[in-house]
Order: structure tokens, then sequence, then C-alpha cells
């Protein structure tokens, strides 16, 4: 981050969005509120891929009330990956920021992601202070992050709280390719690779309101991990990793 009256950030905030359409309006428009007050070079992708719901008629409106806004529509469902990949692709601005459509994320506290991305920092990840899910999700959160943080290395507690912010040089140096949930290991190992420098840092989780977890289901979970154990073998046997072209849409 520049020191206080040099020049501020250019941001792109991104969101996954499969079936929220209870959430994406709000998560848009506090967004837009947040990054309004920290930079005058801001935008605001909503990836929507392939929502059931109502989530295309809620974005379309959206779009003129917002006019920061920007769409990327898959026709058909590409996982949580896809989703990743398509918003990484799309975002043109220095940093990037991204969480769940779902709603179990603040976005208002941005601000302080923005403040820790100092200049000896690359990519500040977010640690759930307390998961606000059912208990058995708890512990299987808490067995996935320990369990992979010690298969992968991985230089951060919690992979699996999806609230962070990344300078996109870093992102243009990976070749990312999972298309499930997977795709979070893969991310911050390969920018581990890159050479990123990362800090953390305490960010709330809020039980679900609306709907339910897309990833809580055997065929998803079994895929993530089915992928999880080759990108094991991709980056921790094989090595791969290591700084390559452009992130792919």
């Amino acid at each position: 981050m520049p020191a206080p009256g040099g020049p501020r950030p250019s941001i792109s905030a991104f969101f996954p969005c499969y079936n929220d359409e209870s959430t994406i309006a709000g998560l848009v428009r506090e967004t837009d509120a947040q990054l309004r007050c920290a930079t005058d070079d801001y935008e605001i992708i909503v990836v929507n891929d392939g929502s059931r719901d109502g989530s295309a008629r809620v974005l379309a409106a959206l779009v003129s009330e917002v006019p920061r806004l920007r769409v990327v529509t898959h026709e058909v469902n590409r996982g949580y990956g896809g989703a990743l990949r398509s918003g990484f692709a799309a975002a043109t601005k220095d940093l990037v920021f991204y969480t769940d459509g779902d709603g179990q994320y603040d976005v208002g506290e941005i601000p302080i992601m923005l403040a820790l991305l100092v200049e000896d920092t690359d990519f500040v990840n977010g640690m759930k202070m307390s998961r606000s899910d059912p208990a058995y999700r708890v512990f299987v959160g808490n067995l996935h992050k320990f369990l992979t943080r010690w298969a992968f290395w991985l230089p951060i507690d919690d992979v699996d709280c999806d609230y962070r912010l990344i300078r996109r040089s870093v992102l243009a140096r990976l070749e990312l390719r999972s298309n499930s949930g997977s795709i979070c290991v893969e991310l911050v190992k390969c920018a581990q690779r890159a050479g990123a420098r990362f800090r953390q840092v305490s960010v709330r989780h809020y039980s679900r309101e609306f709907g339910s977890s897309q990833f809580f289901r055997p065929g998803r979970i079994l895929r993530t991990y089915f992928d999880l154990a080759l990108t094991w073998v991709e980056l921790m046997v094989l090595r791969r990793g290591t700084p390559a072209g452009r992130i792919r849409p």
C-alpha cells in the first residue's frame, strides 16, 4: 500500500456466484460503498457460475444500479475452481480481492485487508475467528485445514478461508488448473512457489442465512479430494507450480 497521501491502489473485487440470489446484491452494494472510500479506480465482478435460481435476474437489475459492476456468465456450472479462474482472468486492476457470494464473510473488513497489504506483502489471507457452521462442518473443516497445511507445507493456517487480497502481479505468474474446491490449495501453493509474501488476519464468519452449501455434498467432496490427490502429486512430487504463463479463463 502507498504511504498516506500517495496514490491509491486500483482494485478488482469479485464474487463467485452459484444460486446466491438472496445475498449477492447486498454484497455488491456494500463492496461498492467500501471501495468508493478506498480508491478512485475499482471494478466489481460477479461470476455467475450457471446459477439455476434468480441470480441472473438479480444481477441484470444490479448492473444499472452499480456502474462499476461487470457480470461474467457461465451457461453451465464449472465448479468453484472454474468460477475463481474466470474471476482472476477478468480482473484488470493492481489488487484483486475475492470472497464467496453466499454472505458468510463481511466485505466491510476490506479496509483491514488493504491496510495489511504493505510493501513487503503480496497476499493477505483471512483466518476465521470462529466458524459459524454446524458442528460436523466445523470438525471436517478443521481436519481439512490440518491435512492440507501439512501435506502441502502451506504458508497459511486457514486455506479454507476464501477471503483474500492478492497482488495481480502474483496472479499473472500462475497457471491454475483446478475446477473444484482444490483450487484454494493450488492457489496458495503456487503463489508461494512464485515468491509471494503472505500475511494473515482474523476475519468474521457468519452463519448461512439462505440456501445450503454447494460443497458439502458427496459428489463434490469426492471430486475435490480426488483433485487434491492429483494436485499433491503434481505440486509435491512432480514439483509443478513454478511461475509460468498467465491465468487462463
